[in-house]
């Protein structure tokens, strides 16, 4: 009796195994088909990049809080914009479309860096047709913007007077001048919007890596959206700004600009390391402008921020735009855009086409030494009248400008 017992357990066990292998087996069949999963491209790591707005119609009346009296037309001339110091684009090359997006440069073709494919953008052609243009990432206003001008004190009258005359006058409460010393007639003018640094008034690496500390500083505390650096001597076509700026988000690592040079530099990398290895990275020059995106600025805090800045150009040994680039490229691995829509001094200005000026960012003048180098334009305004050429792009700019000159009625 116990045996048969023992005998049915186990056939009951052995039964048991053989309905749960039969169920193991039955169960994929009951399951409904699966559809392919497309899996998204990777972004490369350092580099978030939003698309290129902005169109090549008609664009008046208000961009943001700013008004745009002169109609601004982009034609395919500006569609590419190589680093190259040729202007011819290379193998690994980054470029900017004005209908798409960062594009890195392989033979005859073009990789997005955003989405690792190759891919043909669509590009406004010398006709003006307009192709499938991405919208405006942010909606932007003049008031988002931080705009820092440095300065020195003997340039007050000479060059800052003139930008309070001509752009400052439409973007006051967005301009910020950062100079060495204090000034009343300047005070009047600026408000608090004037920040004596208490910096050397020297052109010396540690001068300028001072008044950038308090810039950066300033920024942080404003909690606007975008920090853009000029010097006194550009003129901020501010429309062209609102358009560049409003094609990218202010969250992302965004890092605008135009280098100086047609390679990158390369410094002794103190801060990671002793000192005995190199490090290879862009910069955007200060002379013509660069921006920053809030997000990709507070990641730059612990070498920026509350003069962390001046002891890591300390490290480096390098000026201020320098240790910019630094941060953002090697520290941060972060690559700048670069983009020929800033320009200063250094270039030979009287190559920009004419009918292009208008829609820059930036511009500047030859100083003493170069006189003649500034943006060839005509206007009211004769060259000995407006030797820079800031009133004459202001007017056309701004033409209900109060000492702009009339057309006279027929």
């Amino acid at each position: 009796m116990h045996l048969s017992r023992v005998g049915i357990s186990k056939l009951c066990f052995l039964l048991s195994l053989a309905f749960c292998a039969f169920l193991l087996l039955l169960i994929p069949s009951l399951q409904p088909p699966q559809h392919p999963i497309d899996v998204p491209h990777p972004r490369p790591h350092g580099r978030t990049m939003g698309t290129r707005g902005g169109g090549a119609s008609q664009q008046q009346g208000r961009l943001g809080s700013l008004e745009l009296p002169v109609t601004a037309q982009v034609t395919g001339n500006d569609s590419l914009v190589p680093p190259s110091g040729n202007g011819e684009m290379k193998d690994g090359d980054t470029v900017e479309g004005n209908a798409g997006g960062v594009f890195k440069a392989q033979g005859d073709g073009r990789t997005s860096l955003v989405t690792g494919k190759r891919e043909t953008a669509q590009f406004l052609g010398d006709d003006g047709h307009q192709g499938r243009l991405p919208h405006p990432r942010d909606r932007l206003e003049l008031g988002d913007i931080f705009i820092a001008v440095k300065t020195t004190r003997k340039y007050h009258k000479s060059r800052v007077d003139l930008l309070f005359q001509t752009w400052i006058s439409r973007a006051k409460e967005q301009t910020f001048i950062f100079t060495d010393g204090e000034d009343k007639e300047l005070r009047m003018k600026a408000g608090d919007n004037m920040i004596n640094t208490n910096c050397s008034a020297a052109h010396t690496r540690q001068a300028l890596c001072c008044k950038m500390s308090v810039e950066y500083d300033k920024f942080i505390e404003s909690q606007r959206k975008w920090f853009c650096h000029v010097d006194d001597d550009n003129y901020v076509i501010l429309p062209s700004l609102l358009r560049l700026l409003s094609s990218y988000s202010h969250t992302q690592d965004i890092y605008l600009g135009r280098p100086s040079l047609d390679h990158p530099i390369e410094a002794a990398e103190r801060v990671k390391s002793d000192g005995s290895t190199s490090v290879k990275f862009w910069f955007a020059t200060g002379g013509a402008g660069f921006c920053i995106s809030r997000g990709l600025a507070l990641k730059m805090s612990p070498w920026a921020s509350l003069g962390n800045f001046i002891s890591t150009a300390e490290k480096i040994r390098l000026p201020d735009d320098c240790t910019i680039g630094y941060i953002i490229e090697a520290l941060l691995e972060v690559a700048m855009t670069h983009t020929r829509l800033f320009h200063s001094h250094l270039e030979n200005l009287q190559r920009l086409p004419t009918d292009t000026v208008l829609r820059q960012v930036t511009l500047s003048y030859g100083g003493y030494e170069n006189r003649r180098n500034v943006v060839s334009i005509g206007g009211s305004f004769s060259l000995a009248e407006d030797p820079s050429r800031f009133k004459t792009v202001h007017c056309l700019l701004f033409p209900d400008t109060e000492w702009c000159p009339r057309k006279k009625l027929p």
